[in-house]
């Protein structure tokens, strides 16, 4: 096998210190999971162990001076989430994640619009995240899930969803990009068909925050969430973003402090979005570690981070290509993201050998059992790229792969 062609890989002048800044990526280590959660940059680890080191105290109840700075704090991430979204603050709801943000939309706007008969579309590649809360809404309420298929090459077939949206639809609920495939989802065209038809539309961002610029107002969909882990930020925080019309009449889904206005046994009042889907005291060091996080993907540039991972993934694919027994799933041009198999070892057994070998990939059915299915697998290896992925990483795959050939024959 020849050497990869590093020189024509070679990552951007300002993407070659990327890696020294995440301490926990030793340099013979490949990271190459980062769709699972990425690693974190050393600015977020500093402002997370600031808040807690030397600012910390809580927010919307003090009124002595740390607190007031902390809701400052607090809030000041939230508009930066607005910004990233291009949305407003007021339409940004902290949960702790992806997961809870969906639940949190069909809990809330989904109790209150379905009824019996209705129906709710979603897709053959979505994340459990994005299955099994609709599926609880359809057994309360007596609606029907619909599923619109997939191109053979792994890609939401739009014209056959968009055919799928009836009357009687009332959300389409799509993945931005799949956490399997890296196939890219024609967002605007598919919301925009929903709206013609009265549908909300809510896409899960969790695979796409990380490498695509979001417009939620270009996208035109109704909710947009993400969650911080995947986007180089703490765990425990994520975002949904609700279009204000949409959110106006959404009841709040728990109860407790800070989501209220006034409180009696017989009567209690609610707070104004979104503080009154915010209950409790919130993950605060989570918030501002997130705002440090888009500090940090906005000073490197959204573009270049997506150029890179764009010449790595291509890169991954390329490699893979030429090892023989390796079957590549998805798109030719995937997002940050390639799953394969090899012969008939089990992902797991692949997965093992590759960690010995010092190359950390996912193995397993990644949450979209469904998809499996389609594919007619019971799992993929996947590796998956980020801003601080090298030509070398791609390397160590290769070579990892090499030692599962040598012990499996």
């Amino acid at each position: 096998m020849t050497p990869l062609p590093l020189a024509a890989v070679a990552p951007p002048p300002r993407l070659l210190e990327v890696r020294d800044q995440f301490p926990a990526v030793p340099p013979d280590w490949a990271y190459l999971d980062s769709a699972a959660t990425a690693q974190k940059p050393q600015a977020v680890i500093d402002a997370v162990t600031q808040v807690y080191a030397r600012d910390y105290a809580t927010v919307h109840r003090g009124v002595y001076a740390r607190s007031a700075q902390m809701t400052e704090a607090y809030e000041a991430a939230r508009a930066a989430v607005a910004r990233f979204l291009g949305g407003r603050a007021d339409e940004v709801i902290f949960v702790r994640g992806a997961t809870e943000g969906i639940n949190l939309f069909a809990q809330s706007w989904g109790s209150r619009h379905l009824r019996p008969g209705d129906r709710i579309l979603l897709t053959q590649l979505e994340h459990h995240a994005n299955i099994v809360p609709w599926r609880m809404l359809a057994d309360r309420t007596g609606a029907t899930i619909d599923i619109a298929p997939l191109t053979p090459d792994g890609r939401i077939d739009t014209a056959a969803l968009i055919d799928r949206i009836g009357p009687r639809t009332r959300v389409v609920a799509i993945a931005h990009v799949s956490n399997v495939l890296g196939s890219v989802a024609e967002v605007t065209r598919i919301a925009a068909a929903a709206r013609e038809m009265g549908a909300a539309t809510l896409v899960d961002g969790c695979q796409a925050a990380p490498r695509l610029p979001i417009d939620v107002r270009a996208l035109g969909c109704d909710a947009y969430v993400f969650s911080g882990h995947k986007l180089y930020g703490p765990t425990g925080i994520g975002v949904l973003w609700v279009r204000a019309e949409l959110l106006a009449e959404m009841p709040p889904w728990q109860g407790g402090g800070a989501m209220i206005e006034e409180v009696a046994f017989d009567r209690v009042t609610y707070a104004p979005p979104p503080g009154r889907f915010e209950a409790g005291t919130p993950h605060i060091a989570g918030a501002i570690g997130l705002h440090a996080a888009l500090r940090w993907v906005e000073a490197l540039g959204l573009e270049a981070i997506a150029a890179h991972e764009q010449a790595m993934t291509a890169l991954v694919r390329a490699e893979l290509a030429r090892v023989p027994g390796v079957r590549l799933l998805g798109p030719e041009e995937p997002l940050g993201i390639v799953s394969f198999t090899y012969r008939d070892v089990h992902p797991h057994d692949v997965a093992t050998i590759l960690d010995g070998a010092g190359v950390a990939v996912r193995a397993g059915h990644h949450c979209a059992q469904p998809l499996m299915r389609w594919l007619e697998v019971p799992a993929t290896v996947r590796a998956s790229v980020a801003a601080h992925t090298t030509p070398t990483d791609v390397e160590r795959l290769v070579a990892g792969l090499e030692r599962v050939r040598r012990i499996f024959g």
